[in-house]
């Protein structure tokens, strides 16, 4: 027996191995995306595309976004065309992109307005637990909502964890980042200090993640960093989109992060030295310049 038809909003470095992901578990997807070749190529997987997100609302009783922040979450939900004038009673919105959780509960009012649903879903994992299917799912909403999706969450990744009322996914995957941030920043220090004192990198790295200091920061990132490799797992500029959400929603709550706040401003000079398309390992780039060290296999 086939499984039901899904919409899918924003074919992106995640959305499109997501997608696919689908694919790959028998459902159906149907697609909108803003660029149009990344809707091509899910078509020659066997999807199908729509015109407008208001198109996909109509055909599909469950529809995911994944875009990139807050405004372009209202767009393709709340703007003209948009999915709540096609979304049927009783069909669920899942929003994967991280966006601010103050956001996401005025968007779930209002389609709760049309008698549909929605859960917030953000992921953790980077372009690689995208392709693999291995994300980290952070899922708030109602929890019968929540079980009724569990299979198409199960089709794109693997630790998933329903985390209480609507908005609290975002907030846990903004918890997400700030330790993921705090950790890059750790990382590139430390290579940073090995490479001044003369260590060798690669048995440092070695030598150091299987202990208490192990990450997958360290693990994953830290061989690129020694390689020069700074291909995009996850952008800087979307690493400081999300730092941006952390930051804003400390002043909602009256709450200091000195330290994120901090990680921040290195970030910001990185977008500012045109490097904002590179991955978040790059933030080594910012140590390096502060001591005049390179952290590079020599």
């Amino acid at each position: 027996m086939s499984k039901e038809v899904l919409g899918f909003v924003g074919l992106g470095i995640m959305g499109l191995p997501m997608a696919r992901n689908l694919l790959k578990s028998g459902y159906q997807v149907v697609a909108y995306n803003r660029t149009k070749s990344n809707v091509l190529a899910l078509e020659e997987e066997g999807a199908t595309s729509a015109k407008t997100p208001k198109e996909i609302a109509e055909k599909c009783g469950t529809i995911i976004t994944m875009v990139t922040d807050s405004p372009d979450v209202e767009e393709v939900v709340l703007g003209p065309n948009g999915i709540i004038e096609g979304i049927r009673k009783d069909a669920v919105l899942i929003d994967m992109s991280t966006i601010s959780p103050s956001v996401t509960r005025s968007i779930e009012s209002k389609l709760k307005g049309k008698g549909a649903n929605m859960l917030d879903a953000p992921v953790s994992g980077g372009s690689w637990g995208a392709i693999e299917g291995t994300l980290s799912i952070m899922v708030g909403g109602d929890k019968a909502v929540f079980e009724r999706c569990q299979p198409i969450f199960e089709a794109m990744g693997k630790n998933i964890v329903h985390t209480g009322a609507i908005g609290m996914g975002q907030t846990t995957k903004l918890v997400n980042q700030i330790l993921v941030a705090g950790t890059m920043n750790a990382v590139a220090e430390a290579l940073v200090y090995a490479a001044a004192a003369g260590a060798n990198l690669e048995t440092t790295i070695e030598a150091v993640k299987g202990g208490a200091a192990g990450s997958w920061q360290l693990q994953n990132l830290g061989p690129r960093i020694i390689d020069g490799d700074f291909a995009p797992g996850f952008m800087v500029k979307l690493q400081q989109k999300d730092l941006r959400l952390i930051l804003e929603g400390a002043r909602e709550l009256q709450l200091s992060l000195p330290v994120t706040a901090l990680i921040s401003q290195f970030f910001a000079s990185l977008q500012a030295a045109g490097e904002g398309y590179e991955g978040t390992q790059a933030l080594v780039k910012v140590h390096e310049r502060l001591a005049g060290i390179t952290a590079r296999k020599q």
